[in-house]
């Protein structure tokens, strides 16, 4: 069995109401600090974009500070991160702009993390590389277990004006490798700071709560966006018949 944390869209460095960024990394390490200390067994925590508000250097050297864990911690770009910063100060790698694609062996299962992000851009795309790539590491993996495939963009309409419209578009390509690899148990996305479930070609899609904020559906009313709702997370537990189950959690004070 494989118990994976997962959360999204911590937004360092996100200045609200004049904070200089604090509230945002006291969200983000609540999180990490409840995960670091649960008393029993997780094997990874994954954070599926938007790490940091405005892809600085500055910025990133936070993430790595707040994202410290005993655990394996796996990550992939957002709309609002930067590729070259975020390989040189996450990575220690060169600076490229090159897509951030990583293959993640955990016992159990085969994680993909891809970079669904545009240069200067909001809404996502997998483009023809990360794509190729993906098929790629599907065919070639480890057949007989399941692979999970994690990105920023939903591939989905959600039903949240503000987010539909910059969600992960092109789409069809990604559905026909789905089709081509039938080991692939679920799609696993942030972007939309809400914690939801659909499904895309025949596949679970298992939304991420947005950690520094939440959006809200239209009948909510209001703003379409909460600062006041607490940060939340989902587990994501993979048993050996590969079946996924998720749960939702609110991090207590």
């Amino acid at each position: 069995m494989l118990t994976i944390a997962h959360l999204s869209d911590l937004h360092l460095g996100q200045v609200h109401r004049r904070d200089g960024g604090k509230r945002a990394r006291r969200r983000a390490e609540r999180v990490m600090a409840y995960l670091n200390a649960l008393p029993g067994p997780l094997d990874a925590v994954l954070a599926t974009g938007d790490l940091a508000d405005h892809g600085l250097a500055e910025e990133y050297r936070q993430v790595a500070e707040v994202l410290a864990s005993p655990h394996p911690v796996l990550t992939c770009p957002g709309n609002h991160d930067r590729r070259e910063p975020y390989r040189q100060v996450l990575l220690g790698e060169q600076p490229s702009t090159d897509p951030v694609n990583r293959l993640h062996r955990l016992p159990g299962a085969d994680v993909l993390m891809l970079d669904s992000s545009i240069p200067e851009q909001h809404d996502g795309l997998l483009d023809d590389p990360t794509i190729d790539w993906l098929d790629t590491q599907l065919a070639d993996g480890r057949q007989e277990l399941p692979a999970l495939v994690a990105f920023h963009h939903p591939p989905v309409e959600l039903h949240l004006p503000s987010v539909d419209r910059i969600r992960q578009f092109g789409e069809d390509r990604l559905a026909q490798v789905l089709h081509r690899h039938p080991r692939v148990a679920a799609l696993l996305c942030g972007h939309s700071h809400t914690p939801a479930a659909t499904t895309f070609a025949g596949r679970p899609v298992l939304v991420a709560p947005g950690v520094v904020s939440t959006v809200t559906l239209p009948c909510e009313g209001g703003r379409g966006i909460s600062f006041d709702h607490p940060p939340m997370l989902a587990f994501h537990v993979l048993d050996d018949d590969a079946r996924l189950t998720t749960h939702y959690r609110v991090v207590p004070e």
